[in-house]
């Protein structure tokens, strides 16, 4: 995952097949491309 935008396709996506049920964000977070509230956001969790 590159960033948010890339997370929010997938959070979309997985409407369409219930079994994608995470990502791996951890190079993204520490380069600083995203922070864990703009992720959560993207998704719609909170």
């Amino acid at each position: 995952m590159s960033g948010t935008e890339d997370v929010a396709r997938l959070a979309a996506m997985a409407k369409a097949y219930p079994n994608l049920v995470g990502a791996i964000v951890g190079k993204a977070l520490y380069e600083g491309r995203c922070d864990v509230a703009g992720l959560l956001k993207a998704t719609g969790e909170r």
